[in-house]
């Protein structure tokens, strides 16, 4: 089976919402999920994190640090998924790839149709 090692950012803000992204594209068309994306080769997690987020958003972040690395059998392949809860240092969150976006507390994660791996993350993160 094939696999896919990916970096995913768990962006708050000062309430304490947390950053929401829908897929604009691809086989998971309109799912939501973490902003994120694949590492290259030589970049750290948080290396791939910053410039995904960079690519993805327009907008730097400040990686805080690992808070659960996800193993998840889609269909098709194998994914892992390096969690990290992050913060933005500048930019406007300027949506290049997604088709939406949202900011949600803890209390409403639960609203919007998340992909499988990053329902085991939202599922988490309620349970903190």
């Amino acid at each position: 089976m094939k696999q896919i090692e990916v970096v995913a950012a768990i962006i708050h803000d000062e309430a304490g919402r947390i950053f929401a992204t829908q897929r604009g594209y691809g086989d998971f068309k309109d799912g939501w999920e973490f902003p994120g994306g694949k590492m290259e080769q030589g970049e750290t997690p948080e290396e791939a994190l910053r410039r995904e987020i960079w690519e993805e958003l327009e907008t730097n972040i400040v990686v805080e640090r690992l808070i659960q690395t996800v193993e998840y059998d889609y269909p098709n392949f194998h994914l892992t998924m390096h969690c990290y809860w992050c913060h933005i240092e500048s930019g406007a969150l300027t949506l290049k790839e997604h088709e939406a976006a949202r900011w949600l507390a803890k209390e409403d994660l639960g609203s919007v149709d998340w992909l499988p791996a990053d329902r085991i993350v939202v599922e988490s993160i309620i349970k903190e």
